[in-house]
């Protein structure tokens, strides 16, 4: 209890305030001790998520880079969709190098569905080595009929 109590930055007297006082105190009250007072909460109830749109380009964009050097070295310059007999969804990206020297690079898809939440149909990372400025179609199949909508993502190989 001490560690939990230092990293909120307490004093003992405070404290022990905390744990033998009357019990819960409403939010936004505080209590005081000694001169010190320990604020309780915040009025008005929880905070709100901070940045919650800044890094989110997975959710708004069907095609992504995961890291600064994919975003220099390679682009892409067009997606097809369409769906199969089967209703699955089949997408084809050109991926272009826009380096004058051979990249290598990690690329798979996500499948989601209407709403934007994956559908648990994320195809593996594979390796895609492109020659100085040259363009290369990736194809990816959904393996169910859920998806509608998908997000492509390209990153540094590990």
């Amino acid at each position: 209890m001490k560690a939990s109590i230092r990293g909120l930055g307490l004093g003992l007297t405070a404290a022990v305030v905390l744990a033998t006082g009357s019990g819960c105190v409403p939010v936004g009250e505080s209590i005081e001790s000694s001169g010190r007072a320990v604020v309780t909460g915040r009025t008005g109830g929880a905070y709100e998520p901070r940045n919650a749109n800044r890094y989110d380009l997975e959710n708004s964009q069907r095609f992504v880079l995961l890291d600064k050097t994919t975003e220099r070295e390679v682009t892409c310059s067009g997606l097809q969709e369409r769906f199969t007999d089967d209703k699955r969804l089949e997408v084809m990206a050109n991926i272009r190098n826009r380096r004058n020297r051979r990249v290598e690079v990690q690329i798979n898809c996500v499948f989601k569905d209407e709403q934007g939440f994956p559908t648990g149909d994320e195809t593996p990372f594979q390796t895609l080595i492109l020659s100085e400025n040259a363009q290369e179609g990736v194809r990816f199949v959904s393996i169910n009929d859920k998806a509608r909508k998908y997000t492509i993502r390209v990153r540094q190989p590990r």
